[in-house]
């Protein structure tokens, strides 16, 4: 194998074979789901929900705690968001894209603070705080636990909340040896850059109508 195969995949050597496919196709579902997302089409839940039960399994599997817990939320949220985005506001029109709130801004503090008192909760409950790791993972938990919060609300800021997260996970992934995953939030990040102006173009023009 080359030198860059078996630095990008050489940790890989060590997995069992059902663990390293399901991977793939965890990664392959979450990129499906943002996708749709960006898309503003409710597959976005169905996709999401399988590739989120897949890492949950995986994750608690590798004893990666924080990013179990991330992925857990996103399968209840999913949940919660696909119900939102099926909720018609009056008898002709669905949930639309809109702009967060004051009082938004204000719930998306607290959901940020109390999911690093959470999770650091957890962590010191089951001892993990023994890696630097742990301590990104927190942020990282607390921003994606928003970002997700946002989405399901169909708010336009959860793009920044996404690439914000991304861009941390992106390296993030990699240094704990799982490159697929790494190369999925690579995409995400591009995704959620498109994902944004998608909507911010679709607010943008709700707005000109009104």
């Amino acid at each position: 194998m080359s030198p860059i195969f078996d630095y990008l995949f050489g940790q890989y050597a060590d997995y069992n074979t059902f663990d390293v496919t399901l991977e793939i196709v965890a990664v392959i579902f979450g990129l499906l789901s943002v996708w749709f997302s960006k898309q503003n089409n409710i597959w976005v839940y169905p996709t999401g929900l399988i590739s989120t039960s897949i890492f949950v399994y995986l994750l608690l599997k590798w004893g990666l705690l924080g990013d179990m817990l991330i992925n857990a939320y996103y399968f209840v949220m999913s949940l919660y968001g696909w119900y939102i985005w099926t909720r018609k506001v009056d008898a002709a029109q669905y949930t639309p894209i809109s702009r967060v709130t004051k009082k938004e801004h204000i719930t998306s503090i607290l959901i940020f603070i109390g999911t690093i008192l959470f999770v650091s909760t957890v962590y010191q409950v089951f001892d993990k705080w023994n890696n630097w790791t742990a301590y990104v993972d927190t942020i990282t938990t607390a921003i994606f636990f928003v970002g997700m919060w946002l989405m399901a609300k169909r708010k336009v800021e959860n793009w920044i909340y996404w690439i914000i997260g991304d861009l941390i996970s992106i390296p993030l992934y990699f240094y704990k040896g799982f490159t697929f995953t790494s190369f999925q939030y690579l995409i995400f990040t591009i995704l959620a850059f498109y994902g944004y102006n998608a909507w911010k173009k679709n607010t943008d023009k709700n707005l000109q109508m009104s």
